[in-house]
C-alpha cells in the first residue's frame, strides 16, 4: 500500500511538472559542454518536453583541437566494409552532431524513444522564429562553469570546418546580420522605454 501511495504521489508530481512546463523550450546552446547539454535535453526528451536547440555551432566539447580532429577522423573511418552506404553515417554538421549524441542517450529504437527523438530540433544559428523568442541556459552544462580554467576546449563548429562542414561561413554572415538587426530594435525599445518614463514622470 505505501508503495501504491508513493507511485501515486509520484504521478501527481509528473502531472504537475507537465502542467508547469512550456510547450516548447528554446535552448542557446553557445557556451555549453556537448556530453553535459545532451544528458540533459535526453532527460527532458523523455519526460515529454520539446526542445529547440539553437546555435550548435557554438558548443564546446573538451580537449584540444589536435586530438578532437584526430578521433573524428578515426570514428569516421568506422564503416560498413563492404557497403558504406548501409551506415553507420557521420555527421559533419554541428547541429547533426548534437542530435547523434543525444540519440545514443535516449533508447531510440523503442516507440519511447523515437517519440521522445522526434520532439528535438536542433539548428546552427538562430533561425526565424526562435530568433525573436526567449532563449534559455542550462547553467549544469556551462563551460565556464562545468570545464577548469587553463583547461583546452575546441569549439563544435571549428570542429565541424575541420572535418568537412562547408557551411560555417554562411552561418557567421547570418549570425552577424541576426545581431545587428537584434542591435537595432533593441535600440529603439530602448529610445521608447526612456520616452515613456519621462512622459509619465
Amino acid at each position: 500500500r505505501a508503495r501504491g501511495d508513493q507511485s501515486n504521489r509520484e504521478g501527481e508530481r509528473r502531472r504537475r511538472r507537465r502542467r508547469m512546463a512550456p510547450e516548447v523550450v528554446v535552448i542557446d546552446c553557445a557556451g555549453h559542454m556537448l556530453g553535459r547539454l545532451a544528458s540533459i535535453i535526453a532527460k527532458q526528451l523523455l519526460h515529454g518536453q520539446k526542445v529547440v536547440a539553437v546555435r550548435c555551432e557554438k558548443i564546446c566539447v573538451s580537449g584540444g583541437f589536435v586530438r578532437q580532429k584526430m578521433k573524428y577522423e578515426r570514428f569516421r573511418r568506422k564503416r560498413h566494409l563492404t557497403a558504406p552506404r548501409k551506415g553507420p553515417y557521420h555527421y559533419k554538421a554541428p547541429a547533426k552532431i548534437l542530435w547523434r549524441t543525444i540519440r545514443g542517450m535516449v533508447p531510440h529504437k523503442t516507440h519511447r524513444g523515437a517519440l521522445a527523438l522526434g520532439r528535438l530540433q536542433a539548428f546552427e544559428g538562430c533561425p526565424a522564429p526562435y530568433d525573436k523568442v526567449k532563449k534559455l541556459v542550462v547553467p549544469e552544462a556551462l563551460k565556464v562553469l562545468r570545464l577548469q580554467h587553463g583547461h583546452k576546449y575546441v569549439v563544435l563548429g571549428d570542429l565541424s570546418t575541420a572535418v568537412g562542414w562547408k557551411y560555417g561561413e554562411a552561418i557567421e554572415e547570418l549570425e552577424a546580420a541576426r545581431m545587428e538587426t537584434a542591435k537595432s530594435f533593441w535600440e529603439a525599445k530602448k529610445a521608447d522605454l526612456i520616452a515613456m518614463r519621462k512622459a509619465s514622470a
